[in-house]
């Protein structure tokens, strides 16, 4: 698993977070231990309150355990994998809690634990914790059988491609898959060998290098939204300085924007519209089909849950009965049957509870399976997307480093953009 942790307060913030059902097929919380609350936002807020009578103001261990894509983990492997982050950071024994998030057929758990040790009212030191989990990591990857990642295959060979929270959701809200940008900018990178060749591998897929007001280099892309180019293409601003030179011979950010806004013609802005439009149009029978999925499967969840809570009280009562009361009950005391009553009944439980843990896996389980299905062909879809969009940048980078066109070169822009059509028309969408 890939573990990803971090020290933090905003006990309500992260609570919320980790409950959002918007943005996730299936939220639930598998365990709430060392607490009184017994809901997550109750737990973090007695953390929060605790914090109080120390000096601690990041209170919390937030650690996120994320499987291999393909890989389906059960509830009891989540939280012998958090019992393995625990006594590695030396966090074992304090209260925690452990939500499990589905989405997109993939499944990964949050764990969280409160720092401050009731003993000594004081904030459990965590030395090195990145490089203690950078283990675990490693190990649970060895232990389940699973392909080890290049970055924890060879230690310091990190991922290029790897991303910051904070890109991320910059791309989003920019309408790009951020791997894809980030991919972008890194072979640009490696492709070129100054700043002309970076300039013209950025340009050929959209993206417009322009000396930034605050970074030295940074790049835009068709609408004028900024990217930092060193830190999406993985190098320190060293390396850049070294490799590109100054970037006092580009323009400014401001007049890069201008010159897209002049070049930028209604004409291509109608292209890269329909393009968006045809793409959002074929995309929504999948994501209709994955809102009645979900909310399919959480009833199948909610149905198995209240019959197995209607089950669990009536065994219960079946349990409590076998216990008599009154003289009858005295006698059993006192001749040690009520004791191997007891203990029948405990092993009992546990057996059913057991019994029930291994009922909802295996409906996970079969409902992950079906929604990896959906995903695959979604993942199809949204491949061909990006080739379409790739051609598409192709295009409107020459049309830019060109003239504004006239008639006969507006025409021959929209005979490109019907061959792209027509190339990708027919291509085999079966997963």
């Amino acid at each position: 698993m890939i573990i990803v942790a971090s020290q933090r307060s905003g006990a309500v913030a992260l609570a919320d977070h980790l409950m959002n059902m918007r943005d996730n097929d299936h939220v639930e919380v598998i365990e709430i231990d060392g607490f009184m609350a017994d809901d997550l936002h109750g737990a973090f807020k007695e953390a929060h309150a605790i914090s109080k009578a120390t000096k601690c103001q990041q209170f919390l261990f937030s650690v996120s355990l994320n499987p291999p894509e393909q890989e389906i983990v059960s509830d009891d492997d989540f939280r012998e994998a958090a019992d393995r982050v625990a006594k590695a950071v030396g966090l074992k024994g304090q209260p925690r809690a452990i939500v499990v998030h589905e989405k997109n057929g993939r499944r990964h758990t949050h764990a969280v634990w409160s720092r401050i040790d009731l003993n000594e009212m004081k904030a459990v030191p965590l030395p090195h914790f990145k490089n203690k989990l950078r283990d675990v990591a490693r190990d649970l990857h060895l232990d389940h059988g699973w392909v080890l990642p290049d970055g924890l295959a060879t230690y310091g060979n990190k991922n290029p491609l790897s991303f910051t929270l904070a890109q991320w959701q910059q791309a989003l809200r920019q309408g790009h898959d951020p791997r894809e940008v980030k991919q972008i900018f890194r072979q640009a990178w490696d492709r070129s060998d100054g700043i002309n060749g970076y300039k013209a591998a950025l340009e050929e897929r959209g993206f417009y290098l322009a000396k930034g007001d605050r970074r030295g280099f940074v790049a835009l892309d068709h609408q004028g939204n900024v990217y930092a180019a060193g830190r999406w293409s993985g190098v320190k601003a060293k390396e850049m300085k070294s490799k590109l030179g100054s970037p006092d011979t580009l323009r400014s950010v401001a007049e890069t924007q201008s010159y897209l806004r002049t070049r930028m013609t209604q004409q291509v802005k109608s292209y890269i519209s329909e393009v968006k439009d045809r793409h959002t149009d074929e995309l929504e029978p999948y994501l209709e089909a994955r809102a009645g999925m979900v909310a399919a499967q959480r009833a199948e969840r909610k149905n198995l849950k209240d019959k197995q809570e209607q089950r669990w009280i009536a065994e219960t009562k079946v349990r409590s009965d076998r216990l008599n009361k009154g003289l009858r009950g005295l006698f059993d005391r006192l001749s040690g049957k009520a004791k191997r009553t007891r203990l029948d009944n405990e092993r009992e439980a546990m057996e059913s509870a057991k019994r029930d843990q291994d009922q909802r896996d295996d409906l996970i389980i079969a409902q992950m399976r079906d929604r990896q299905g959906l995903q695959k062909d979604m993942r199809v879809i949204r491949d061909r997307h990006k080739e379409e969009r790739k051609i598409l940048a192709r295009n409107i980078a020459d049309y830019l480093r060109r003239s504004p066109p006239d008639a006969d070169q507006a025409q021959e822009m929209q005979r490109q953009q019907e061959r792209t059509r027509q190339r990708t028309r027919g291509w085999d969408l079966s997963p």
